[in-house]
């Protein structure tokens, strides 16, 4: 093999490839097509809002035969069988600009030439043989890493609850980062995903443990279609604006950085919608002294010092969650 060769084109010259039969999507070392409609429908997602989309690679060769110019696919049959498959109106994904997934036959004539006109990375593979594609294949589909529980389950899943998940903890690295509650290597693991997975599941659920399994349960309950995807975008965005109210010193300076601690004032303060900004602020400013207080845990008040012991240990059990719920709003209440 001579070169990769990487140029760009656009969806529309890929499905007229399609319509031309000049596109040889199942070449006879590929696997069949295996994605379901939720990942599918995550792809054509990451396009409506403009996310990379990993390089497709292709050789290219001339079918004497037919007397035509055949572009084989090496990687990237799903993504590209995907796109076709939507412009067929085979399935529906989720736009910004509709509060319902929505077929191609549903977009708007803007929509859809904004759809078509989006770029894809192609990668020509130059005087390619069979073994030089085998082994690019082989290649592309065996780089690997240790994964986390998030990074798995982000893996595994595809759908709207992962959707959901994903956008609203992307949309908040800069709060994130303001306030101190995860680093930039939080952020690289996904565990900030994985903190608003959490958050939301005990939105839905009521108080509960951390629960990995319970986290993968409700990822493939909704993976399929999440009827609250709005309705709990909403209200997610009503306590996260309370906490962008607040001097960010109340966050980054205080125990209410750490995650247990972030996590029992946000179900909080979505108990009370209409508390002010001062009274946020005082309450955390408040708690925060009585934790740092240089007294013995023995000689505590037993409230305090359940609460102490609430945010050092255990603190992803039910038993510490519910103590650090109640003490969090007893200085509200």
């Amino acid at each position: 093999m001579e070169r990769v060769d990487y140029e760009s084109i656009v969806i529309q010259e890929l499905i007229n490839l399609d319509r031309r039969e000049e596109l040889d999507k199942d070449p006879w070392y590929q696997r069949r097509s295996v994605w379901n409609r939720p990942q599918k429908a995550y792809l054509i997602n990451s396009v409506f809002e403009k996310k990379p989309i990993p390089t497709i690679y292709i050789r290219h060769y001339l079918d004497i035969d037919r007397e035509k110019s055949i572009k084989e696919v090496v990687d990237g049959q799903q993504r590209i069988r995907s796109i076709i498959e939507y412009v067929n109106d085979e399935f529906a994904a989720k736009h910004n600009n509709h509060r319902r997934r929505v077929k191609y036959s549903d977009l708007s004539k803007s929509e859809k030439e904004d759809f078509m006109m989006t770029k894809l990375s192609i990668g020509y593979l130059i005087s390619a043989d069979d073994g030089d594609v085998i082994e690019i294949f082989g290649r592309l589909n065996s780089v690997s890493k240790t994964l986390n529980a998030q990074e798995k389950r982000n893996a595994k899943f595809s759908g709207e609850f992962k959707q959901f998940c994903l956008k609203e903890a992307s949309q908040r690295v800069r709060l994130w980062r303001d306030l101190n509650v995860f680093s930039a290597n939080d952020i690289s693991r996904m565990i900030e995903v994985q903190f608003i997975s959490d958050l939301t599941l005990n939105l839905i659920r009521g108080l509960s443990d951390y629960s990995a399994p319970a986290l993968d349960k409700i990822y493939k309950e909704y993976d399929e279609e999440f009827p609250d995807y709005n309705a709990l975008s909403e209200r997610i965005e009503l306590v996260f604006a309370k906490i962008a109210s607040l001097d960010s010193r109340s966050i980054r300076d205080t125990i209410f950085s750490r995650h247990p601690l972030f996590f029992s004032l946000f179900l909080v303060l979505d108990q009370f919608p209409n508390i002010k900004t001062s009274t946020i602020e005082k309450v955390i400013r408040t708690i925060d002294r009585v934790f740092n207080a240089d007294i013995p845990l023995s000689e505590r008040e037993p409230r305090d010092a359940a609460f102490i012991a609430a945010c050092t240990a255990s603190t992803q059990r039910i038993k510490s969650r519910n103590i650090r719920d109640e003490y969090i709003k007893s200085y509200i209440q």
